[in-house]
């Protein structure tokens, strides 16, 4: 969920797979790497480093040239952050990068909301309750009564139509998000919700930054618009990136792309007072941040490696863990690519003769196996140490199974980018070595991400090797994985090739109960780690490192950490 740790792969997390359009002119950050399901976007983290910027800079530009930050002089009432930046604009309904996210989680309000690491429970922000129909097609929200933008305009549910309406008709790249679903308000503090089909993920699709919801009168009095046609008609952004128009619990004070945004503390805000009275976000490459923390000139790095985090000792805290990046293998399932890496006994060949673990050590400290494809933190992710364990004499049976004699395959892979610090071509690397221990010649091939990209979404590749970032924290955005589906496709793993699967899958995606679904998500990877051309392999490691003084630092999924929580 912008999700997370980049390194030039925001551009891998859109490209790849998952994250649904991050783009972005900076180039180093750590987060997903995988095409969106809905954009072709292309922005990701390379080396941005950052130095502090005059308050009310503001700028359109890449990334900033600097080898390191220029102090900061700090009071207990400010925090410094230090990011890779991957961020075009703090213009909620244009944006959807993960600086972006980070940003305006603190300055949006949305309807629903997730608190410290926990993303498998949308709880009340906006909204103080809502309500599903039986058959999952409509949300009801009740909004509460005291909450006010910054000027002191009430929030009404004309605000929250505006702003969703806005980001669909935008037709930018957060608005897949509400791709099917029509806003209404029967009153002032109700808000319905209505998805042209079943969509149990609503709840967790609202609390994303993007979906923040605007002062409506303030946005269109700056030349804002939510009807069709805003994707050329409305010209609120350059105010949106000069005054926040919001009710969370911090406003802009200064804006750029290149070195630096600033926060100060909503006067107005109806919620828990923020602790910091101003919150300085710079723009800094992964090994200045280190050096940044440790002399106390910021007080949280965002995009360390486990190496880069590694022996750092007591001066500060280090919070490490599973990304919800998830890197996968696929074996092509057609013969007319590949008779090969069609054939399902290869593909079991292939299965338990990767060795798991090594990949795991290969990440460092905090990266774990993926047991099946929706990552550990989400709703309906299976337990840790259910996944599959490598089996060499398993591997070779199979291979002797199927009828193919010293196999030679070639393994394609994005060549340019890196997830949380890890580099393709090493994890490329490894997983050659272990599949010579089966019998399978595996021949790398690396390209650039545009190119790799292109053969890859073709279904052209006799194996791939690519990595999945999340669109949006639900295991509904996992279905994408399914034969007929957006990744299955790329596999070339059509409709019709598992029908038990798919019908299960069509009925996850129908389920509004979060019980029933984690038993149907549960037993679709199952089967997914059963049979078929799709092996997950690992998340890799997010990494947040943080001054002892700052309390409350969780990693999150969608937003990396939650400005407004810490203390």
């Amino acid at each position: 969920m912008r999700i997370r740790s980049w390194t030039a792969s925001c551009l891998a997390a859109s490209l790849v797979v998952g994250l649904a359009a991050c783009s972005s002119t900076s180039s180093t950050a750590t987060n997903p790497v995988v095409g969106s399901t809905t954009s072709a976007a292309a922005g990701s983290q390379a080396p941005a480093a950052g130095s502090s910027a005059p308050a009310g800079s503001t700028s359109a530009g890449g990334a900033s040239s600097s080898s390191s930050a220029a102090p900061v002089v700090t009071s207990s009432g400010t925090l410094v952050v230090d990011t890779a930046f991957q961020l075009k604009t703090v213009d909620p309904g244009r944006m959807f990068e993960p600086t972006g996210l980070l940003i305006d989680h603190a300055m949006y309000s949305t309807l629903l909301t997730f608190t410290g690491d926990d993303v498998k429970k949308p709880v009340p922000d906006l909204a103080e309750s809502y309500s599903a129909s039986a058959d999952g097609k409509v949300y009801t929200f009740k909004l509460r009564k005291d909450a006010v933008f910054s000027d002191g305009t009430p929030v009404t549910s004309a605000d929250v139509v505006f702003s969703l309406n806005r980001v669909a008709n935008l037709k930018g790249n957060p608005s897949f998000l509400m791709a099917g679903i029509t806003v209404t308000a029967p009153d002032a503090s109700t808000v319905v919700l209505t998805s042209a089909t079943p969509n149990p993920a609503i709840p967790f699709i609202v609390p994303n930054s993007a979906l923040g919801i605007l002062n409506s009168k303030a946005v269109k009095a700056a030349g804002g618009s939510d009807a069709v046609g805003a994707d050329s008609a409305d010209k609120a952004e350059t105010a949106l990136n000069t005054k926040s128009q919001g009710s969370g619990q911090y406003i802009l004070d200064s804006y750029s792309t290149t070195t630096q945004v600033k926060l100060t503390a909503n006067p107005k805000y109806w919620g828990t007072k923020p602790k910091y009275e101003t919150i300085i976000v710079r723009n800094v490459q992964a090994n200045v941040q280190k050096l940044n923390v440790i002399k106390g000139q910021s007080q949280i790095a965002v995009d360390l490696s486990p190496a880069q985090a590694d022996g750092l000792g007591s001066s500060v805290q280090t919070i490490s863990g599973a990304s919800p990046n998830v890197f996968f293998l696929f074996t092509n399932n057609s013969a007319t690519v590949s008779k090969v890496t069609s054939n399902p006994d290869f593909q079991e060949a292939v299965r338990y003769g990767v060795d798991y673990d090594s990949l795991v050590n290969l990440a460092g400290s905090g990266a774990v196996q993926a047991n099946g494809i929706i990552p550990t933190m989400f709703l309906g992710s299976l337990a840790a140490g259910t996944g599959i364990k490598r089996d060499v004499a398993r591997a070779k049976a199979a291979l002797a199974k199927s009828g193919i004699t010293d196999p030679t395959v070639t393994l394609s892979y994005p060549s340019d980018i890196q997830v949380n610090g890890l580099n393709f071509g090493d994890l490329a690397a490894r997983v050659q070595a272990n599949l010579k221990d089966v019998g399978i010649t595996v021949k790398l091939a690396p390209a650039s991400v545009q190119t790799a990209l292109d053969t890859y979404r073709g279904g052209k590749e006799e194996m791939g090797l690519w990595e999945w970032g999340p669109d949006y924290p639900d295991p509904g955005d996992y279905l994408n994985f399914l034969p007929g589906q957006v990744v299955g496709k790329r596999a070339n793993w059509l409709a019709g090739q598992s029908p038990a699967l798919e019908a299960l899958g069509t009925k996850a995606g129908a389920t509004i109960d979060d019980a029933t679904r984690v038993t149907q998500y549960t037993e679709i990877q199952k089967m997914m780690n059963q049979a078929g051309p799709i092996m997950p392999l690992i998340q890799p490691a997010q990494i947040i490192v943080a001054a002892t003084s700052v309390k409350n630092v969780k990693a999150n999924a969608l937003w990396l950490v939650n400005l407004s929580e810490l203390g």
